[in-house]
């Protein structure tokens, strides 16, 4: 297992980026924008931790901004309750993992149907993701077919 990211959600892009880049001095290593799913991720990096994050996309901080409704562009975006997101490991095989987790009596509220993401929760509630080492395994069953639990 290796450790990937934590995730917390913001309300601002530039109010964000200069707190946790500006004032911090963290650097963003890359970021991700996605029109169809309306959010933005911003995945940064402490100077320190350079060569790792080249390397291995690791350890991050993963800013997520979610973009406002179309029809709510007066909404206040509320992050409250909701700022922490998740914690990221990648693993090197997400079927034998969820596997023994559910084994154990863990739900897995998110399955690997994709052969590459899959969401677990700790006993205290904090959502984790899991994510295939080196892309995603080939589709398979009962976790194709399996549905989401709850919420993640």
């Amino acid at each position: 297992m290796h450790y990937l990211h934590t995730m917390v959600r913001i309300r601002s892009i530039d109010e964000s980026l200069h707190f946790y880049c500006g004032l911090l001095g963290l650097e963003e290593q890359y970021r991700i924008e996605n029109e169809k799913g309306r959010f933005t991720l911003i995945f940064l990096r402490a100077p320190g931790d350079k060569n790792s994050a080249e390397a291995t996309k690791s350890p991050l901080l993963e800013l997520t901004y979610n973009w406002p409704k179309e029809n709510d562009k007066d909404e206040e975006y509320s992050v409250e309750g909701r700022g922490f997101g998740h914690l990221a490991y990648r693993v090197d095989n997400i079927y034998d993992l969820c596997q023994k987790l559910m084994d154990s009596g863990v739900t897995i509220n998110r399955p690997p149907r994709d052969g590459h993401m899959a969401f677990i929760k700790s006993p205290d509630g904090i959502s984790i993701e899991l994510i295939q080492k080196d892309g995603s395994l080939p589709v398979q069953e009962p976790w194709a077919s399996m549905k989401n639990s709850g919420s993640w």
